[in-house]
């Protein structure tokens, strides 16, 4: 089977969230089960693509509106990924730093999709399967249904893949002829709520729809910022994958980007080690708990809950505990969580920013990882939490409430129900309890550490999607 999968980010290449990893992880995993898989995603000034070699396969101009952009298409020349990458480069509109965050993102990912479906159809071999994720891809079934241009390839049959369902991609239909040539009336498609919606738009026209969890297809049925209705008129083709995680990127056993590697069996002396680099670094106390918070800083991800939390919890628990912060987001939530560095030194520290390598050291030396999300599709913090041997504390929403279990019901976490102060301040009590009770406390991270989140048997079920749709088509 011949698969594409299309996205704005892909691990190691550029990375926001977790959108990256599962895009840099399942194709993969499908390649090693057999299939010839392609990733397709714009081409960012970043250190990946300056550092690694490229060939130019196809060159040409896109036409947005009245202007005509250059692009080329570059491959990856060694496939070291596990997969072919491919990066679309469009002078004027790509060659930046960043990701998102421009005024121009809605005409900059629109021209992406453009010229990647005119690669496509300039290729000699049809895909049998493109697999779009989150709404900077959603216009393509649309356009590989309708638009004239693409005659070619309207029967490759194409999924959605959403990783968060907030974020829509949402423009006003003043920017409708940016869209290649179609028969108006298929216009309805583009519509929701008077507005073209890139993700209503895949959702619509794609063959299958795909979240990235069980539960939070069902909480996208009753919360969508709007797409509720229409979540639930696609039902029948719609399925909740859990996520996996690489287990050769994160391994604890081989992490060259830890302290002291470990396994299952010597867990205790290989954590306690990074633990101990890791207060060394932010000046804690490497014989206290040690709880973290690794993610965005908005309050989607409980974000502005930390403050005060952070505040209460180790007012709670005088020098008792240790809590540290690796994030950015909001400007106001960096802030108030700096100036708790002045109150707690020596039981609070923040890092301002995102490091990849401090991150593996975060989850290898933490004793409890702090995720009290309101919204979270699928999650991978807990997942690697679980693989490093340190325990989620998590509030049950979406994925979360897929794979963590509350230690009182012999699971492998902390659970809360609700993303609240109180909430994270009682759940990081009960973690105190926990950790001086080191013979359950070890039971536990055992239970993690043992968990089985690698990637092969959901690759198995995104394969089964595809043939599912595929014999659809020809019957």
């Amino acid at each position: 089977m011949e698969i594409y999968h299309i996205s704005a980010e892909c691990y190691p290449i550029a990375k926001v969230g977790g959108l990256a990893d599962v895009v840099g992880a399942l194709p993969k995993y499908q390649k090693k089960a057999g299939h010839l898989v392609r990733v397709v995603l714009p081409s960012y000034q970043t250190k990946f693509r300056s550092q690694n070699d490229f060939e130019c396969v196809h060159s040409g101009t896109v036409q947005l509106g009245n202007f005509n952009f250059p692009f080329s298409v570059f491959k990856e020349t060694t496939d070291k990924l596990g997969y072919e990458l491919y990066l679309i480069e469009i002078k004027e509109l790509f060659d930046r730093p960043d990701i998102y965050g421009y005024q121009d993102d809605i005409e900059r990912f629109l021209s992406f999709q453009i010229v990647t479906l005119n690669w496509i159809i300039s290729r000699e071999t049809i895909p049998d399967i493109i697999n779009c994720h989150d709404h900077h891809t959603g216009l393509i079934p649309f356009m590989i249904k309708y638009c004239y241009q693409y005659s070619k390839i309207e029967k490759v049959r194409t999924v959605i893949t959403i990783h968060n369902g907030l974020y829509q991609g949402q423009f006003g239909f003043d920017k409708l002829f940016y869209i290649p040539e179609f028969d108006l009336k298929h216009v309805g498609f583009l519509d929701w709520d008077y507005a073209i919606n890139s993700l209503a738009v895949a959702v619509k026209c794609a063959h299958a729809v795909t979240t990235v969890s069980p539960s939070y297809l069902d909480e996208i049925n009753v919360f969508a910022n709007g797409l509720e209705s229409l979540f639930n008129s696609v039902r029948d083709k719609s399925k909740g994958i859990l996520n996996g995680i690489d287990i050769e990127v994160w391994d604890p056993s081989k992490d060259a980007m830890i302290a002291q590697t470990f396994s299952i069996k010597d867990f205790e002396k290989g954590k306690q080690k990074n633990k101990e680099k890791l207060c060394e670094i932010f000046e804690l106390d490497a014989t206290k708990p040690l709880f973290s918070f690794i993610g965005r800083l908005f309050e989607e991800k409980g974000g502005d809950l930390l403050p005060e939390a952070s505040a209460l919890a180790l007012a709670e628990n005088f020098k008792a505990i240790n809590i540290l912060i690796l994030g950015s987001g909001n400007a106001r939530i960096e802030e108030q969580l700096t100036e708790l560095k002045k109150d707690y030194k020596g039981n609070y520290n923040v890092f301002i920013g995102y490091n990849e390598e401090l991150s593996h050291l975060i989850y290898a030396g933490s004793d409890f990882m702090l995720m009290p999300s309101r919204v979270e599709p699928c999650g991978l913090n807990q997942m690697y939490s679980l693989r490093y041997g340190t325990v989620p504390i998590v509030r049950r929403t979406g994925g979360l409430k897929d794979t963590i279990t509350d230690f009182g019901d012999n699971g492998n976490g902390i659970c809360h129900d609700q993303a609240s102060v109180g909430d994270i301040v009682y759940s990081i009590n009960r973690a105190v309890e926990l950790y001086d009770n080191k013979e359950s406390f070890n039971k536990i991270r055992t239970l993690g550490m043992g968990t089985d989140h690698s990637w092969e048997s959901v690759c198995q079920e995104y394969i089964e999607i595809y043939n599912l749709i595929i014999r659809k088509n020809e019957i």
